[in-house]
């Protein structure tokens, strides 16, 4: 294999330029800058170089807490650059105003921009994704829907609409970068960085952030899985236990034990934790009031909303609403 090191630099070589908000997800950017490394070693020449730049240079603090050097502010690029913008928590308070403008100046100028993590807010905010597809990591799939309903919002691990990009965060910046180096590089090259990342299943932009329900609930159940699913899609008008039991050919009885079974609970408290728990990734993620996550969840009585939000987390939405930032990615 070609050393790692003293790699001759090639015309063709093309440059990335990693935006580094504060309190980015590591394993995101870790991922995608360590395929372009590998991908360098693979070819043995300088396929790829990469910066690191931010707003006001100096460092970037991740959400572990380690810092990393910048090289740069948030300065003019070349016009075949690839900005990869690396977010995390608190995306909404980090996405600044001279961010927006920075960010709109070169896609203006028609350089290829990418978010990874919670970035697609970032990029959202600035106006480019309007009329576009888009993905997000999916804990911030539904304050992101209520945002920005212009965004053509998916579950794909990764979206490339044009000449932007996004990702879902975690290792989905690693399959979006693999497709990239098979794209410049060809198909064997990117699997043997795959390889030597000990990833056995490169995904494509047609795969789906979550795992499926049977998976994700520990439990092969096909009428159990297809009940919870219609109660993900129907947050916002919940369907009654005796209809989710008819639409699976079961009796509400028979869907109750079922239930009590395999996820030791009834049909209507899984509905409404799974409720609660889309109305606190809203109230965390979103500056709508708490009469409209309320509705949003498929609550008429704010007093009935803020007792059941008080018996589930052992406090008030509006107290909830006040003690938190912008949700976090991984």
């Amino acid at each position: 294999m070609p050393p790692a090191t003293a790699l001759r630099t090639d015309s063709t070589t093309r440059r990335f330029v990693f935006v580094l908000m504060p309190e980015f997800t590591l394993l995101s950017f870790a991922g995608a800058l360590d395929a372009l490394r590998l991908a360098n070693r693979q070819v043995g020449y300088k396929a790829y170089e990469w910066r690191h730049i931010g707003e006001g240079g100096g460092t970037a603090t991740c959400s572990a807490g380690s810092s990393f050097q910048l090289d740069g502010d948030l300065d003019e690029l070349r016009h075949d650059d690839t900005v990869i913008l690396c977010a995390g928590t608190n995306v909404t308070k980090h996405t600044s105003p001279k961010l927006i403008s920075w960010l709109r100046r070169e896609a203006r100028r028609g350089v290829t921009i990418g978010g990874l993590c919670t970035a697609a807010y970032a990029l959202a905010k600035a106006g480019l994704l309007d009329g576009k597809r888009a993905t997000i990591h999916w804990e911030n799939h539904d304050g992101f829907l209520e945002d920005f309903p212009d965004v053509d919002l998916t579950k794909s691990i990764y979206v490339m609409d044009g000449k932007i990009i996004t990702t879902a965060g975690g290792t989905a910046s690693m399959d979006l970068m693999l497709s990239l180096i098979a794209r410049d590089q060809g198909a064997d090259v990117a699997n043997a960085v795959a390889d030597q990342q000990i990833y056995t299943s490169i995904r494509t932009d047609r795969d789906t952030q979550r795992l499926s329900v049977p998976t994700r609930i520990g439990v092969r159940h096909p009428k159990l899985s297809t009940v919870i699913q219609k109660m993900e899609a129907h947050i916002e008008d919940p369907i009654s236990p005796a209809t989710l039991a008819a639409e699976v050919g079961l009796s509400t009885r028979q869907l109750e034990r079922l239930f009590r079974r395999y996820l030791n609970r009834s049909p209507k408290r899984y509905y409404m934790e799974l409720r609660l728990g889309r109305a606190r990734n809203l109230l965390m993620q979103t500056d709508m009031n708490v009469i409209n996550v309320a509705l949003a969840c498929g609550f008429t009585s704010p007093s009935h909303f803020s007792k059941c939000y008080r018996a589930q987390y052992g406090t008030t939405p509006y107290r909830e609403r006040g003690s938190q930032g912008a949700s976090a990615d991984t």
